[in-house]
């Protein structure tokens, strides 16, 4: 199978990616309703032979429409391009989403984007996926587009979960704004994860016995502050299980901006410089502000002692969780 590839719209297309099923939408999360639709780009693609692509938007529209509203952005496209490859997909056409792109007319998006750029045979999208300027093109302007031009469009319906609700990005952020990352994970089909540089810091943690990771998240990352069982996968894929502390750290520095810092078990080195993984198992409390240093280290240990508990007994939800955090 030939490498995937994370590829720039304004960049010419390979021609072996040219002719393929292409999945368009923002997929921020990949969740498990987008995955629904992706798994229907894939069988297409499977069944016609071509490649299965996915076709984005960079930054989030909102951003763009609403910079004054900030986004909690679930998969940064690193990430997603992760996602993408580890579900099969051949490559990820991220498109620039500016003012002007999004000016452009409906037909213009299909006749610019998906024909002459894309070459695409088969569309597939969400039963809501709007386009052009103004949102003139919907799902009938889609289909009837395909006849016009030569390509099939698969719409796939909303995905509810087992409770019959919407999955979708606002729910899932709604849900990591209030820790409840297992609830998340629920929804997304894998625990969820963030990327990021490790930093230096005060290295207060080294002298305290619990050296952290420390790794700066974006300023819009809305993760409920406080203390998560977690799985730490450094840049050369191996996995260490941790406890991380997401916040202000209150009882050395209560004016500091937010950091994730993440005591690896059983690890001893240097992590500086690695853009490594976190995923997120369990939400084990608040962050505190304790009374001295003494008590600050005797909750630390407590805390390992839990996240150590929980992570021993935990199991993949799914193919792509296994990829992601086992």
């Amino acid at each position: 199978m030939a490498a995937f590839q994370h590829i720039l719209a304004t960049a010419p297309l390979p021609a072996d990616l040219r002719g393929g099923v292409v999945a368009i939408g923002n997929f921020d999360g990949v969740h498990r309703g987008h995955q629904t639709v992706l798994e229907r780009a894939l069988a297409e693609a499977g069944r016609r032979g071509v490649p299965a692509l996915v076709l984005t938007f960079e930054p989030h529209p909102r951003k763009v429409f609403r910079p004054d509203m900030p986004l909690f952005v679930l998969t940064p496209p690193p990430m997603k391009a992760r996602l993408l490859s580890l579900l099969g997909f051949a490559a990820l056409v991220e498109q620039p989403f500016t003012r002007d792109f999004a000016s452009l007319s409906a037909e213009a998006f299909v006749t610019d984007v998906l024909e002459k750029n894309l070459g695409i045979t088969h569309a597939v999208t969400g039963f809501d996926f709007h386009f052009g300027k103004d949102r003139q093109g919907g799902p009938a302007y889609l289909m009837a587009a395909g006849e016009r031009h030569g390509f099939g469009v698969t719409l796939v319906d909303a995905f509810r979960d087992e409770g019959a609700e919407v999955v979708s990005s606002s729910r899932i952020r709604g849900l990591l704004s209030e820790g409840a990352v297992a609830e998340a994970a629920g929804l997304l089909g894998y625990r969820f994860t963030v990327e990021s540089e490790v930093m230096g810091g005060q290295q207060l943690g080294r002298t305290l016995g619990f050296p952290t990771a420390n790794m700066r998240l974006s300023a819009e990352a809305a993760l409920k502050e406080g203390i998560y069982a977690v799985r730490f996968r450094r840049a050369d894929g191996t996995l260490h299980d941790g406890v991380a502390s997401f916040g202000r750290r209150p009882t050395v520095d209560d004016n500091g901006a937010p950091l994730l810092e993440t005591f690896v078990f059983d690890f001893s080195g240097d992590l500086y410089g690695e853009v490594c993984q976190v995923s997120f198992f369990g939400f084990l409390r608040p962050e505190v502000k304790f009374e001295g240093l003494d008590a600050l280290v005797a909750q630390m240990k407590r805390d390992e002692a839990e996240a150590r508990a929980l992570l021993a007994g935990v199991r993949p939800l799914s193919v792509l969780d296994a990829a992601m955090a086992f």
